[in-house]
């Protein structure tokens, strides 16, 4: 059985897709989600869908080993942010190599780093005129959005585009691919 431990700071919307996909597969379980706000919607997605949902606050995170211990005690096989908008410590990229990952929502190195997220990714794009964007899969490390490229998908962008039609096409493509990306990655380690 391999476990994934999720990590959201909004709404949940990747990590219900995340979930659903996942149920009725009898070899993966989601251990938990953990975020980092206390009224994030993914709590209530959690409820819904039955699966054990966290909060912890920054001291938690940055200045005690109170979430690694809970990481330690749930011993994910892969650790996914989806949606996540904090900076992971060092100390657990060094405790967990190669098993924290990230989706962003441009084609890094493009639009990625501290503040690139959300809207603001859209926005980006809308402004400077690009004709494709897309989501990146990615390891992470102790910077933002530089950690090795695992896969990326594009989408058109065309003049007419809104941010929020930028972000629509990206969201499909982000519950097309991460879940099958997040099972690949499973399978492979099954192997090893």
């Amino acid at each position: 059985m391999k476990k994934i431990v999720l990590f959201a700071s909004g709404s949940g919307s990747n990590v219900e897709n995340i979930v659903q996909f996942f149920q009725g597969k009898s070899n993966v379980t989601i251990a938990a989600v953990l975020t980092n706000k206390r009224d994030a919607k993914v709590l209530d997605r959690c409820n819904n869908l039955k699966i054990n949902g966290l909060y912890f606050n920054r001291t938690a995170f940055y200045e005690t080993d109170c979430v690694l211990g809970i990481l330690e005690s749930l011993r994910p096989d892969l650790i996914v942010l989806a949606g996540f908008l904090w900076r992971i410590p060092l100390d657990m990229v060094q405790r967990y190599p190669d098993k924290i990952i990230n989706i962003h929502p441009a084609l890094l190195p493009d639009y990625g780093g501290k503040g690139m997220y959300g809207m603001r990714v859209h926005e980006a794009v809308k402004e400077n005129g690009e004709t494709e964007t897309g989501i990146t899969i990615h390891y992470v490390n102790e910077n933002y959005d530089e950690g090795a490229i695992i896969y990326q998908a594009k989408t058109e962008v065309v003049s007419t585009d809104t941010a929020e039609d930028i972000a629509h096409k990206v969201h499909q493509l982000e519950y097309e691919h991460f879940p099958k990306i997040i099972e690949k990655l499973l399978s492979a380690r099954a192997v090893h």
